[in-house]
């Protein structure tokens, strides 16, 4: 099945996974690349970027790797390799910004590292609940499969109560509803739906 996937989708589960390798191997290397809060004094341009490459741990790595293989190959085949790279990095680069703006200016944490392609995650699962947003999908604990739009706009809702309210500390919720909103941002102006538009639209 990971040979079936498409190109882009089968590359970032590869890279992924040679990046968590690096860090296993070489521990160092993990502080310059994690996505530091403004005014911490080790936040880097780079990080933005590097931070969605790299996991807190093989859980962190599994979970994020399982939704980019269930939902990324289906996505990319919508997209095409070329937009879903880009979706991909606009999503986690938005994540990385919403990420750093909530901590430097709302929770005033200078010393909490980020790390994780969740936002680009939560990005993709907004893609599949815009793109099927009927496809009903199995979710535990709920005993019945539910439609992909309440699935994204329930998880969504959490996100942002957990974030506010400090429940499920230690969780980058910003990041993941950043990732969420530069995906939303990005369809609406592939279908035309922003002043801006595009060459081609996203007809669906």
């Amino acid at each position: 099945m990971f040979y079936d996937l498409p190109p882009a989708t089968r590359n970032l589960l590869i890279a992924n996974a040679a990046v968590f390798l690096l860090q296993w191997l070489m521990p160092e290397l993990a502080a310059p690349f994690a996505l530091w809060p403004l005014g911490s004094g080790y936040f880097q341009p780079w990080q933005v970027v590097t931070n969605a490459f790299m996991h807190g741990g093989f859980l962190h790595l599994f979970f994020n790797m399982y939704a980019l293989f269930m939902f990324g190959g289906r996505i990319e085949r919508l997209f095409g390799g070329r937009n879903f790279t880009l979706y991909y990095f606009v999503c986690l680069l938005t994540a990385s910004v919403l990420q750093l703006l909530w901590l430097r200016y709302v929770a005033q944490d200078f010393q909490t590292p980020t790390v994780g392609a969740s936002g680009a995650i939560f990005g993709l699962l907004l893609a599949f609940g815009m793109m099927w947003p009927q496809e009903r999908l199995i979710v535990f604990p709920i005993p019945a499969a539910i439609p992909a739009w309440l699935f994204v706009t329930g998880y969504g809702l959490l996100e942002l109560i957990s974030g506010t309210t400090g429940w499920m500390p230690g969780i980058a919720h910003f990041a993941h509803l950043g990732g969420m909103l530069g995906g939303f941002v990005l369809i609406q102006y592939w279908r035309g739906k922003l002043p801006i538009k595009p060459r081609r639209r996203l007809m669906r």
